[in-house]
């Protein structure tokens, strides 16, 4: 039966293609209040699609945006239950004098779709719900039980979905959670991501007096905030780009031998990603590869630093307050909360008496990594070579999914990652792009998830 569906996938290539037109002309800008009504016609849009196929479909309002529902095939079926997860909104287009053509006037250049949300994630998500259009059409029904969750908040930190995952948890139980919403390795190179990282978002006010002062009348006989700032983030990191705070790595989870051995198969071209940051050197933690760094070792970074005088010209003033950003990348077995107080502790620990000290914690997450050797992991390790025509490489990701270890707490589930972008698709950014190719290539991968799914008798 696969052969079919996917014969009518191939026959219906030119259709899908307008449909995912279609779909990107609706700007569904969670963040912005004007857009309100275009979210809603963006769930409408995704229910009747499901509808229309026979998918039992219900949007479900939130306090936010709404998210979309569905499920079918046999409750009783050979093989697990999966929930696909996307999401329908997209990100503002920011400065539209950078954009080649309007972002939600989707235009097609040399077999590339350029629209904001092509890539970040209706192009993707709508690979999935194509494949189960498909699988319908062709056969009257799924080989296995498939749910979706299609959510309007994702670009917004998703403050609806976890209240919906748990009000529905029954609902929506499964064996996998399967997204698309992570690139491939490269454009040749098809890859399904294995692992995320938490974070810790923190930020730091060092106040000294009670507004900036003359730095020749006052300087030298008080604690300049901006000093006091610097030498505490200077404190927090040490000449080999190690993390200085006290207990940071307890029980970093290190990569297994077969992962290690992964990384060093990969493609990897190190010159070509340091020309692509434009940066004039690459560093890191002593010890360990670049692609190690990115993916599977704990890091902390300033983000960002503002205070005192910072306009054209000169000012001598000794800042009043002075303030950081700093996030922390964790790794698989770094507790998120227990890292937070130990930040703390050590920023507390860093600050002299002299100044007023606030730390602000602006998010926590943990870190999430799937097992390599299940059965789902194996499913859609065969879809992928089947639907792009070359076996996937395993990635990590340097970023944080924050619904991945929720997902594993609140439904027990593991999550497929496969990716059907490519990394340099401009997610974010303008002229975000998915070539047609990788659209394709993600309807017959889904259409085959499916199928690979099933226990065979």
């Amino acid at each position: 039966m696969i052969d079919k569906v996917i014969a009518h996938i191939e026959a219906n290539k030119d259709a899908n293609v307008q449909r995912l037109l279609d779909l990107l002309r609706i700007p569904c800008v969670s963040t912005d209040p004007k857009h309100k009504p275009d979210m809603k016609r963006g769930a409408e849009w995704i229910h009747q699609l499901l509808t229309g196929c026979g998918i039992k479909s219900e949007i479900v309002e939130t306090p936010g945006h709404p998210c979309v529902v569905g499920e079918a095939g046999p409750p009783d079926a050979d093989g697990p239950t999966i929930l696909v997860y996307g999401h329908y909104d997209v990100q503002p287009t920011g400065d539209e004098s950078l954009w080649h053509s309007p972002a939600f006037e989707p235009a097609i250049r040399n077999e590339v779709v350029f629209a904001r949300g092509a890539a970040d994630d209706k192009g993707q998500v709508l690979a999935h719900m194509l494949a189960a259009e498909a699988w319908m059409k062709v056969a009257g029904g799924l080989p296995i039980r498939v749910k979706f969750l299609i959510e309007g908040e994702e670009e917004i930190s998703s403050p609806s979905l976890e209240k919906v995952i748990r009000d529905h948890r029954e609902r929506l139980k499964c064996d996998y959670v399967v997204l698309s919403d992570t690139p491939k390795f490269d454009a040749n190179t098809p890859a399904i991501t294995y692992g995320t990282k938490g974070m810790v978002y923190k930020e730091i006010v060092v106040t000294g007096p009670k507004q900036n002062l003359h730095s020749g009348s006052f300087g030298g006989t008080l604690a300049n905030p901006g000093n006091v700032l610097s030498a505490i983030i200077a404190s927090l990191r040490d000449q080999d780009e190690r993390v200085t705070i006290p207990g940071f790595y307890d029980g970093v989870r290190e990569l297994t031998a077969d992962e290690r051995s992964r990384l060093k198969e990969l493609p990897f071209d190190e010159a070509a990603y340091l020309k692509g940051m434009g940066a004039p050197a690459l560093c890191g933690e002593e010890g360990y590869s670049t692609l190690e760094r990115r993916w599977a070792r704990p890091t902390l970074d300033v983000n960002g630093l503002f205070g005192g005088f910072t306009g054209e010209g000169a000012s001598t003033v000794i800042p009043a307050k002075m303030s950081a950003k700093v996030s922390m990348r964790l790794v698989p077995d770094q507790n998120p909360h227990r890292i937070s107080k130990l930040f703390d502790d050590a920023v507390q620990a860093a600050c002299p008496n002299s100044v007023k000290l606030q730390v602000i914690t602006h998010g926590t997450c943990a870190a999430y990594v799937a097992p390599l050797d299940s059965p789902g992991m194996k499913a859609a390790t065969q879809a992928v070579e089947s639907g792009f025509g070359k076996s996937p490489v395993f990635t990590r990701e340097g970023g944080s999914l924050p619904i991945l270890p929720m997902f594993k707490e609140v439904l027990g589930a593991d999550s497929l990652m496969v990716g059907f972008c490519t990394p340099d698709c401009n997610a974010h950014g303008p002229n975000e792009f998915l070539t047609l190719a990788d659209f394709h290539g993600g309807t017959r991968t889904a259409a085959y998830l499916m199928d690979r799914l099933t226990v065979k008798r």
